[in-house]
């Protein structure tokens, strides 16, 4: 696993030789945004790569994303307002680009009406076995509809606001807490089934 030194190290590649490429080079104001820019957004690469990993489920691709989101916000960083949470805001570039991703592939496609109706058969919610380990709480949430885990890593995970996931997924934030809130009570309930079987838990 790379750390992050690798990928800000990696992002400071896009060096001053590389500006005019993104139309940033040639004068002092656009030298003072390169500044900006490799201040404010370069050192959260490696925040951006874990989350295009977790999108594209494969490295190549998604430093290939990571790439093309810092490619896009260097073209793009007059838009962005300094000092406010830039990492929300190339998230946001890099689920703009994941879904342009996947339309070319023709893998795009809404919420299916069975994944929702999975979540609201779950009617009793039990509280998680504190002896389970990091490793089976990854598996569980691996067998989440895309959906409500998408959310749920988001939100629980990488610890995302309500409003934040709702602009990455281009959904309302009504529907971002009603995922999440289906997202966990599932996660619960695959937790409790896990514990039972290897017999951390009792049989109710």
């Amino acid at each position: 696993m790379r750390s992050a030194k690798h990928y800000y190290n990696v992002g400071r590649g896009f060096s001053k030789r590389k500006l005019n490429m993104f139309g940033i080079g040639g004068s002092k104001e656009r030298e003072k945004e390169w500044a900006a820019f490799e201040a404010e957004a370069l050192p959260l690469m490696a925040d951006v790569f874990r989350v295009a990993n977790y999108l594209a489920r494969d490295r190549e691709t998604a430093e290939d994303l990571t790439q093309e989101t810092f490619a896009q916000a260097l073209k793009s960083f007059h838009r962005y307002t300094p000092d406010t949470n830039c990492r929300a805001w190339l998230v946001t570039i890099l689920y703009h680009l994941n879904s342009k991703r996947k339309y070319k592939l023709g893998q795009l496609k809404l919420v299916e009406d069975t994944e929702e109706q999975i979540a609201e058969t779950v009617a009793f919610v039990p509280s998680i076995p504190e002896e389970l380990k990091d490793e089976e709480i990854l598996q569980a949430l691996e067998k989440l509809p895309k959906a409500f885990r998408d959310v749920v890593v988001l939100t629980d995970v990488e610890e995302f606001s309500y409003k934040e996931v709702a602009e990455f997924m281009q959904v309302p934030i009504g529907t971002v807490m009603s995922r999440l809130h289906r997202g966990r009570k599932l996660l619960r309930q695959q937790l409790t089934e896990y514990a039972r079987n290897f017999g951390i838990v009792a049989e109710g």
